[in-house]
């Protein structure tokens, strides 16, 4: 094993000062911030690290900063006075052509006065310095840099930026591995990076191991930076894969049994590593409460939906109702965010589950609780109605087909059709159509038709 390569560096402290007007353009249009539609007010630096020396031909800044905005709500996924970000923070005296879509902005004062700053994480120099942190399990100031100590990482793998939008940023090392950079960041254990370290040590093979990974230790606690994992070279994701079968005019439902049995096996994985509780009716009274309370926020926020709010309120109450009556379920450690751009298909036919980060708009402790397995396979089924629309297909019979066999899927490898339980599996799903009617009308009005037609759907129980 490669001896730690420890370094005490910090960048220089009129380093953000200088940086904060460009930042103040640049950050909010980059597709993973978090804060949209609000102005930025200013910064405040958590933490900044050179990686490469800020006199260099190339500098390369660390920083973790938090961007302060205006009628900024008490949103969950906020740690004190603002979101905190990290930036890998490139100057030059001039960018190549080839680094035009990174630029930050032209810097005038401080240490980089008259250079070019730009998103490092383009650039191919700045990939490989991380690379060979991890390679070499570094330490540089508070950055701390880990690796599997079963991998070995070879040196001078060539590294490319993916060009998916996503809400982090992931390099490719020369088809061999992913590393995923986290965005924005909390204190605290990262269930992107504990899951599936859970799941490695009890053998699942469903999901890619941790190779490496990168953290910061600052103020007694470990923040998660970044998680290196094998790159699955030919795979596909389930959401580009149902496009172009619906393309094709294929049927689905063969992949969809194979993602439901996948699920399962990912799940009783999880089960299994993790410890399980049981919700009873003071936390299903409590669980279906937050569930209510969402939807009136939703109906406050967006119109169209209020004329369904009494009638997917029943989904709630029912839910409660059952816990009442002294029904019981099981809680585990779940996937959190599961759709179908979070699954990929190999070449042999083979799925995986990737990215357990959870939904980032909610608090690391909420997405660190124990839940009901059929979260993920509600969010499962939403997306094959999103996959429908993208493709322009009119009517349920695609989507439908899809779920059944997805829920048969998953039936054969766990044990548990989630249609057994339809009135667990309602909440679950009116959750997340409620969930998506706010995303949608804040950020795409265009697809806001996707979830209300689920909503029409939902707010009529099925009798049986």
């Amino acid at each position: 094993m490669s001896e730690a390569v420890i370094r005490t560096v910090t960048s220089p402290p009129d380093l953000l000062p200088s940086l904060a007007p460009l930042l103040r353009e640049w950050l909010p249009r980059q597709r993973w911030f978090a804060g949209k539609g609000r102005p930025v007010t200013g910064f405040s630096l958590v933490a900044a690290t050179d990686l490469l020396p800020a006199d260099s031909r190339l500098g390369l800044h660390h920083v973790l900063v938090r961007a302060h905005q205006q009628d900024a709500p008490a949103g969950a996924a906020a740690e004190g006075p603002g979101d905190c970000y990290q930036l890998l923070i490139g100057t030059r005296e001039a960018l190549p052509p080839r680094l035009a879509p990174a630029l930050i902005g032209h810097v005038t004062e401080g240490p980089a006065a008259g250079r070019t700053a730009y998103d490092a994480l383009y650039d191919t120099r700045p990939a490989e310095v991380l690379l060979e942190a991890l390679r070499t399990r570094a330490r540089i100031g508070a950055l701390r840099f880990e690796r599997a100590p079963e991998q070995d990482i070879r040196a001078g793998l060539v590294p490319r930026l993916t060009t998916a939008e996503q809400s982090n940023s992931s390099v490719v090392y020369g088809d061999t591995f992913i590393l995923k950079v986290l965005r924005l960041i909390v204190p605290g254990v990262n269930p992107d990076l504990e899951l599936p370290l859970a799941l490695a040590r009890e053998g699942c093979p469903r999901v890619p191991a941790p190779a490496g990974w990168m953290v910061a230790d600052l103020d007694g606690r470990t923040w998660v930076l970044g998680v290196l994992q094998p790159f699955l070279q030919g795979a596909t994701d389930g959401w580009e894969l149902a496009l172009r079968e619906l393309a094709k005019g294929e049927d689905f439902a063969a992949e969809a049994r194979a993602l439901g049995r996948a699920t399962a096996e990912v799940h009783s994985a999880l089960a299994r590593a993790l410890p399980t509780v049981t919700l009873g009716h003071a936390h299903t009274r409590q669980l279906a409460e937050g569930m209510a309370a969402r939807l009136q926020e939703a109906a406050r926020a967006v119109p169209p939906l209020r004329p369904y709010e009494p009638a997917l309120r029943t989904a709630f109450t029912a839910l409660a109702d059952l816990a009442a009556e002294g029904r019981s379920w099981t809680a585990q450690r779940v996937h959190g965010d599961l759709h179908l751009g979070q699954c990929l298909r190999a070449p042999g036919g083979e799925w995986s589950l990737i990215d357990f980060e959870g939904e980032p708009a909610r608090s690391l402790a909420e997405r660190r609780l124990p839940q009901p397995a059929v979260r993920d396979v509600a969010g499962m089924l939403r997306s094959f109605d999103y996959a429908a629309h993208a493709a322009g297909v009119h009517g349920p019979g695609w989507s439908e087909s899809c779920r059944a066999a997805y829920c048969t899927g998953y039936a054969q490898a766990g044990g548990r059709d989630p249609r057994t339980d339809p009135v667990l599996l309602r909440a679950y799903e009116t959750d997340k159509a409620v969930y998506e009617v706010l995303y949608e009308a804040r950020h795409r009005p265009d697809w806001l038709e996707v979830p209300l037609a689920a909503v029409r759907r939902l707010s009529v129980p099925d009798p049986a």
